[in-house]
């Protein structure tokens, strides 16, 4: 084994015969080291030795950046198996006080429901063999007491419906001038972060409450007094409750922060980053308040396929075309658009676009707290790319490893989102 000590003078011999290199060449007139035939041995010596160095600079270089793209490689892919494009964690019910009569609908993801049926053969098209666990299941979905007496659905249906939801109807008969204590009975059961939408109504179709319930705070209070205006019993945390579910879908919809990095870490200035943020917040912002307001709807199976495609396209024109592409605030509010129905449809699975009144507040909020989630992400990014371009290392292969990452979760998201439908 080589000593330190021989390591070290090693070391230094090598220094000392670059310098000497280095000191030959500098000795030669400049004259002479344009005109090649005129240089002696000595000259070719150095040089020969000179070569050598930068030759192995290189190769470290190389090393160093194929590592860079090896890394972002398994990052790729290390994501694919835990990274969820999208964690709905949605559902609603929406309950109607009609005098004695209560009429709840309940709507969930139907992935969530086959989850807790537990059974290969609720993967069917149609509820089948599974229609009478779908009824059994539906009295206890809700656990309603009305002045202290626990009340029974004198009625259940379910179905699928047009969206591939499940719904569940239920109807209950109680005191009309007595309290509701509420409780929804399957969120203790649903995947940690799940959030369901109340939403309660009077006979006229005003709005008595609205609240976002979840793990810890599954239960709501309906006051029914005579002569109470429906505004006094309207949840204050509602506004809040909708600019914390439009931070949370921002910050865990990994599509949508994906497709935001792959536009930006090709913007070489300050004005081009607002740019491309200003395009994506005003399309998707657009299309948001139309698929909401159930003006444009297009399903879920032919958004979500269009959402990586656009993950994948910028990712390879930002191979293809190096240096910053002419023209991408275009693209940006174009394929904003198309981000903008998946936005909306968090609010469309809560119903918020089916109610007759209180939408504009749902939508607002949700929106502000989508543009605050992206606002604090591509801080953090820009500022991170920017401290990066200051290394030569990183400057010359960033945009090459991120875009390569970003088109590689672009095309897994494709392939599953097309598979599964």
């Amino acid at each position: 084994m080589t000593r330190p000590r021989d390591r070290i003078a090693a070391s230094r011999g090598k220094a000392a015969l670059k310098t000497r290199a280095l000191q030959t060449l500098a000795r030669r007139p400049r004259t002479r080291l344009r005109a090649r035939s005129v240089w002696s041995a000595s000259d070719l010596s150095a040089l020969s030795v000179l070569g050598s160095f930068v030759r192995r600079g290189e190769k470290k270089k190389n090393c160093a950046r194929a590592k860079l793209v090896c890394v972002a490689l398994v990052a790729c892919f290390g994501l694919m198996g835990t990274a969820s494009a999208h964690d709905p964690g949605l559902s609603s019910v929406a309950l109607k006080l009609n005098g004695s009569r209560l009429e709840a609908v309940a709507t969930f993801a139907r992935k969530d429901i086959e989850a807790l049926l537990e059974s290969p053969d609720a993967q069917g098209t149609e509820p089948g063999p599974e229609r009478g666990r779908l009824q059994e299941l539906a009295r206890g979905i809700l656990a309603l007491e009305n002045a202290g007496r626990r009340l029974e659905p004198a009625d259940t249906k379910a179905r699928f419906d047009d969206q591939g939801n499940v719904e569940f109807r239920l109807t209950f008969i109680a005191d009309a001038n007595r309290p509701l204590e509420l409780r929804s009975c399957l969120l203790p059961r649903l995947p940690l972060g799940h959030r369901q939408f109340l939403s309660v109504t009077d006979e006229s179709g005003e709005t008595v409450l609205e609240r976002l319930l979840g793990k810890g705070a599954e239960a709501a209070t309906i006051l029914r007094q005579p002569g109470r205006h429906p505004e006094a019993a309207r949840d204050r945390t509602s506004f809040a409750g909708f600019l914390g579910l439009g931070m949370k879908h921002i910050l865990t919809g990994y599509d949508h922060l994906l497709f935001l990095l792959a536009l930006l870490v090709v913007t070489r200035h300050f004005a081009s980053s607002l740019k491309i943020i200003t395009c994506f917040t005003l399309a998707h912002s657009i299309t948001l308040a139309m698929a909401t307001l159930n003006v444009v709807v297009f399903p879920s199976r032919i958004v979500e396929p269009l959402i990586a495609c656009s993950i994948i396209y910028v990712s390879v024109e930002n191979l293809v075309r190096r240096g910053e592409p002419t023209g991408r605030w275009l693209l940006t509010f174009g394929f904003g658009l198309i981000h903008g129905l998946g936005f909306a449809s968090v609010l469309r699975e809560m119903g918020v676009g089916d109610r007759a009144g209180g939408v504009l507040m749902p939508l607002f909020s949700f929106n502000l707290g989508v543009e605050l989630g992206q606002l604090m992400v591509a801080a953090v990014v820009l500022e991170l790319l920017w401290k990066l371009r200051r290394k030569p290392l990183f400057a010359a292969r960033l945009a090459a490893a991120c875009s390569a990452a970003v088109a590689g979760l672009g095309s897994y998201w494709l392939v599953e989102r097309v598979a599964l439908n």
